[in-house]
């Protein structure tokens, strides 16, 4: 008990910390610090494999996203200064994975553990759900901030026509590299805290390294996935007034691609919640 009264102190310090530095750093608006507080407070208070998941899939997509601004501002008809996220913005890419997060704690109680379905089938499946979160959605900003910048021409995802650039569903190579890439970075956040906090058998241990592969292919999928809904129920168009591709239609706008089904959070959230339970049956299949 004593042990975990600290975690959870340390913890609410880091996140305070971190908050306030992404605040000041516009990288997060008043509502995103205060949710953003939130999420990473419950992460790091239950486990800090989870909290480290979440602050790699946070400092390197700040970075990047930051990259390469003065180019995004002429693409980006939604551009933001230093990519300031709001409340929705993160508890879309951090929501589910909270729910994960204290679903682990209902069951362990916060005890760390190898990811083995022999085990306990639940836990791996909610450990696999976590893993596979942060990979789909630092595969997507990885993709999406780098791909932009790429001298490659988009192709949309569904039909392989060139599209402009900022076009929801447009891929590139470059980009998915990225997302494979950024996936990866996931799996090494969840494995080296590992060798410090967790014990594993032989076998087990051995096992625990397929989980970077892992989220490299989740990471790519996750994006793919956002790409493909992008691309048929996120309205995309451009409009000849900004000179720009927006996300809804409008009487100087021509449609380029979509459907205004669902908005850019909508997207997110949905490939995250897909990613989430295909990599959860996976780690099933695997350990």
């Amino acid at each position: 008990m004593e042990d975990q009264l600290v975690q959870v102190m340390i913890a609410v310090l880091i996140s305070s910390l971190i908050a306030l530095r992404a605040y000041r750093k516009n990288s997060l608006d008043v509502s995103g610090a205060f949710a953003g507080f939130f999420v990473m407070a419950v992460h790091l208070s239950v486990n800090y494999r989870f909290g480290a998941m979440l602050l790699a899939f946070f400092f390197t997509s700040s970075k990047l996203t930051k990259m390469g601004e003065d180019r995004k501002r002429t693409l980006d008809a939604d551009f933001k200064e230093g990519g300031q996220r709001n409340w929705i913005q993160v508890l879309s890419n951090g929501g589910i994975a909270s729910v994960l997060v204290i679903a682990f704690w209902g069951l362990t109680t916060s005890q760390d553990t190898c990811l083995d379905s022999k085990q306990s089938k639940i836990i791996t499946a909610l450990v696999g759900g976590l893993i596979g979160h942060y990979s789909c959605c630092n595969g997507d900003t990885w993709s999406s901030e780098l791909g932009v910048l790429s001298d490659e021409q988009p192709r949309l995802i569904t039909t392989f026509r060139p599209v402009r650039r900022g076009t929801n569903g447009g891929i590139t190579k470059a980009g998915l590299v990225a997302a494979a890439a950024a996936g990866s970075v996931i799996g090494l956040a969840f494995i080296l805290p590992g060798f410090f906090t967790k014990s594993c058998t032989n076998d087990a241990f051995l096992k625990q390294l397929f989980v970077i592969p892992l989220s490299a292919i989740a990471g790519l999928a996750g994006s793919l996935i956002d790409s493909i809904l992008g691309a048929t129920l996120q309205f995309s168009g451009f409009c000849s007034v900004r000179n720009k591709v927006v996300s809804k239609p409008g009487p100087t706008v021509k449609r380029i691609s979509g459907l205004s089904i669902l908005d850019n959070n909508g997207v997110n959230l949905v490939s995250v919640f897909l990613t989430s339970v295909l990599t959860s049956f996976i780690c099933l299949y695997i350990f």
